[in-house]
């Protein structure tokens, strides 16, 4: 016992001193031994530090000391924070980007921002903010994206100076979208749109001008919610590693206006959506991969995705598609997935471009094109369908041999396609017949 008790104290004592040593390290960058929060996780990407807390459950800000390195970009999306007081950011000085979306948070004391002088992007979007004063934008001179949205804003009287601010026209980024939730009169309207000068003119009682009690029913109106569906609005933002754009399941009926010109992969999946109609993803020009499953897709039009040079994933699975236009994939140059399964693919002569495209762009790795009807061919590859209807020559065409040429990619750019063309035209005689000092060659 006495042996063993001598350990116990032994060990005891080395349990306390690592305490001790660990408790140091929490002041210095430099000690192996630094406490961290769970699951945190430091990176860099460009040369620039990401420290990524998001979805980690933190009630409060994150000691500034604890990273190996001074981060440029914070992301604290999904946590419960709840309130931000006043120097709650001290020791971030070099942050440029500041995620703190998607939390609870319902009070933002004046001094919280406190030495973010070098903060361009702040996302406070998805929250719980009913107020919100100048005072804590000020340490923020340099703050050129501010993300207001989805915040039950109560425009009244102690908003009047942010109002104000988001209202200068150099501040063109910051706070769009965001709109009033009280008072009644006010409810839908942005708050770049609402006239400041009136918000401390009003009652808080009765949300009407004071002195001007005569006619009751001279209340303005709510205005009505907005029928244009707003991405930014709708959607959640995210902007690490790459920017992101989350609006699956939020009920769409068509693709939302507004979409960043900078954002990279956009999910559009879960919804409601039936038709894809030219330019909807007009000035996307950085867009990487785009997600359009389990929605109910029965018709792109043929320019909905000009202009997606750069696209490498395309998902339009679990849809309502029974062909694809021709001419909807002419400017994917650099796509390698696109994932067709789970849309009742008609096997006629519409399905016929589908099949020549991927033969054309023999990169692009594809899953789940397979006939759903007619039932003669249910459960067939469309490719081979494809194959077996060049190969039969079906009966509506054997009158017309260069339709046949036509339309058999395996005779493009040969000797019988060249002759075909000939034949077209009156041939002059051989011995006036100059030599033929050109190739005929067919551009799909």
């Amino acid at each position: 016992l006495e042996f063993l008790c001598g350990n116990m104290l032994e060990i005891h004592f080395l349990c306390l001193k690592t305490v001790r040593v660990r408790g140091s390290g929490r002041h210095s960058r430099s000690d192996p031994f630094r406490f961290v929060p769970s699951n945190c996780s430091e990176s860099t990407e460009s040369g620039e530090v990401y420290v990524d807390c998001q979805d980690r459950r933190l009630a409060s800000i994150p000691m500034s000391k604890i990273w190996s390195r001074e981060p440029k970009h914070l992301l604290l999306a999904r946590n419960r924070i709840k309130v931000l007081r006043d120097g709650a950011f001290f020791g971030y000085g070099s942050l440029t980007s500041l995620d703190l979306q998607q939390n609870q948070i319902s009070l933002v004391e004046e001094g919280t921002f406190q030495g973010l002088t070098r903060l361009r992007t702040l996302l406070l979007q998805h929250n719980r903010l009913g107020t919100l004063s100048e005072e804590a934008l000020i340490p923020m001179p340099n703050l050129r994206y501010l993300r207001l949205y989805d915040n039950p804003w109560n425009c009244e009287c102690p908003m009047d100076s942010l109002i104000r601010t988001l209202q200068v026209p150099s501040n063109r980024n910051l706070g769009n979208h965001a709109r009033c939730a009280e008072p009644l009169r006010q409810r839908n309207r942005k708050l770049k749109e609402i006239d400041a000068e009136l918000l401390c003119k009003e009652s808080p009682s009765t949300g009407t001008p004071q002195g001007d009690q005569t006619d009751p029913t001279s209340l303005i109106q709510p205005s009505p919610i907005r029928s244009k569906q707003d991405a930014t609005a709708l959607c959640h933002t995210y902007i690490f590693p790459q920017i992101r754009l989350d609006c699956r399941n939020r009920g769409l009926t068509k693709v939302p206006t507004g979409i960043p010109e900078d954002v990279v992969h956009i999910d559009l999946s879960h919804n409601a959506i039936r038709h894809l109609r030219a330019k909807d993803f007009h000035g996307a020009r950085s867009l990487r991969t785009l997600n359009l499953s389990h929605n109910k897709m029965e018709h792109i039009d043929t320019g909905s995705l000009s202009g997606l040079l750069h696209l490498r994933e395309l998902d339009l699975s679990e849809n309502g598609l029974y062909f694809v236009q021709y001419g909807v994939l002419e400017d994917l140059y650099f796509l390698s997935q696109l994932k067709l399964e789970g849309n009742p693919w008609v096997c006629d002569y519409s399905i016929h471009y589908m099949v020549y495209w991927l033969r054309l762009h023999p990169a692009v790795k594809h899953s789940g094109l397979l006939c759903h009807s007619p039932p003669e061919h249910t459960g067939e590859s469309v490719e081979e369908y494809v194959h077996s209807y060049n190969r039969e020559c079906p009966k509506e065409r054997q009158h017309s041999r260069t339709d046949s040429d036509q339309t058999d990619p395996e005779l493009w750019n040969t000797p019988l396609e060249a002759q075909g063309e000939l034949e077209e035209e009156e041939q002059e005689p051989s011995h006036l017949r100059m030599p033929q000092k050109y190739q005929i060659i067919r551009l799909s």
